[in-house]
């Protein structure tokens, strides 16, 4: 199997031996998808930003819990006047303590809001991580799939190469002219010039996994696997009965607890706070002192209230209407994923059973035939270029099915393991 989930999101690739083709010299660095998810979870800045932003969510929750601070004030009176007044001979000072007590359950609603806004931030780092790793898993695809293209064009080269032997040996035998040969040699430049895009589209397509995780000048090889092995998957019902699962989804229900906590501190503020203030004041000219004390009431808090509470109430009931339209969009595209997958599967699977055999089983008869003068070198080219067309668009195929899988696999953010179908003798990559 190509690709598949051993854990939550964690994609592995299945590596895949050729006996007829003995390993090269060992690269530098052999990197698994699962050591490049690794890196790309150590050292992608979009996952480390949680941790500050956790960081700063706690601060809040920290400055939630205070309560109202308390005030020391010092008031004098009589003071700076004119006659008996004059100096400060008639003055009295007051030293005050004042605070807020609060009402309406107001601290218990600051401290649910902060705590949920916390408890949210894991699934969100969650969902963050599972794209990430997808969109690991889709480059590294891309140099999986252009490593299969140069393959195809090793081969394309392979086959040119005899027929710009035959070609030659019927000049020499003054069955063919010239322009045959120069034709058989111009088929086997482009052949050339694909293999050398190929090793380009490897090159620029490590790259970009690379920058992943920020390392400029890669110097690895990708793990060897086959894109053609693609795993049986679940019909479309089962794989959607996962997507109430999805951290996307589940994003839905911490985001309720953050809305119904806005809403819970919005009613809060239509009980209005209680201020208060006691002190000690001093007659000057008795020399006396007396407590003294107040409270006060602001008026109309639940007038000032209610368009706050509407707010939050309406905000409230717009994420059932959210959830719903991220479930019928991740339904949609799941949908999509999988009727891609199982079409690309067929195709797969027919052109490796079917057509390709029956195409290289004509290319060897025709080259037999062109040998010995039966048909003509167009006819054999053309053979040709058709086999290698037809394994070019069954690797498209492929790889369009793999990056399906992998859309799958990040929609439902589970632990999807799907057994591969037996490899058969003889299969052309």
């Amino acid at each position: 199997m190509w690709l598949r989930l051993a854990a939550l999101a964690a994609f592995a690739i299945a590596p895949c031996v050729h006996a007829q083709a003995p390993s090269p010299a060992v690269p530098p660095e052999t990197l698994t998808l699962d050591e490049a998810m690794a890196r790309v979870a150590r050292a992608h800045p979009d996952l480390r930003l949680f941790g500050a932003r956790t960081d700063t969510l706690l601060a809040e929750r920290e400055v939630a819990l205070l309560r109202p601070a308390l005030r020391a004030g010092l008031d004098l009176e009589n003071v700076l006047g004119t006659g008996d007044s004059s100096g400060v001979q008639q003055a009295e000072a007051t030293l005050t303590l004042a605070g807020v007590l609060e009402r309406g359950g107001k601290l218990d609603a600051r401290r649910t809001l902060a705590q949920a806004r916390i408890d949210a931030l894991a699934m969100q780092r969650e969902t963050q991580r599972l794209d990430l790793l997808a969109d690991v898993a889709r480059r590294y695809l891309a140099v999986a799939g252009a490593r299969a293209q140069r393959a195809i064009a090793a081969q394309d080269i392979a086959q040119r190469r005899r027929t710009v032997a035959g070609a030659r040996q019927r000049l020499q035998a003054g069955a063919s002219p010239e322009s045959v040969v120069l034709t058989a040699q111009a088929a086997l430049a482009r052949a050339e010039l694909a293999l050398v895009r190929a090793d380009q589209q490897q090159a620029a397509a490590r790259q970009h996994l690379a920058a992943l995780w920020g390392e400029r000048a890669p110097r690895f090889e990708v793990v060897a696997g086959d894109p053609l092995a693609l795993p049986a998957i679940d019909d479309i019902d089962v794989l959607a009965s996962l997507l109430d699962g999805t951290p996307e989804l589940a994003q839905f229900a911490d985001e309720r607890r953050i809305r119904e906590a806005r809403v819970r501190l919005a009613r809060t503020a239509s009980t209005p706070d209680l201020d208060w203030q006691v002190g000690v004041r001093r007659m000057q000219d008795s020399g006396d002192t007396a407590l003294v004390g107040g409270v006060s009431l602001s008026l109309g808090s639940a007038r000032r209230a209610a368009p706050e509470i509407r707010a939050a109430e309406a905000d409230l009931a717009a994420l059932e209407i959210e959830r719903e339209s991220r479930d019928i969009a991740l339904y949609s595209t799941l949908t999509d994923a999988h009727g891609r997958y199982r079409v690309a599967q067929v195709d797969v699977q027919r052109t490796r059973d079917d057509v390709l055999p029956r195409l290289l089983r004509a290319e060897q008869a025709a080259e037999r035939a062109y040998r010995g003068g039966a048909i003509s070198y167009l006819e054999w080219a053309q053979l040709q270029s058709e086999t290698t067309a037809t394994r070019r668009q069954q690797l498209d195929a492929a790889l369009d099915a793999q990056a399906a899988l992998i859309e799958i696999q990040r929609l439902t953010g589970q632990a999807f393991v799907a057994a591969p179908a037996a490899p058969e003798e003889g299969t052309t990559p």
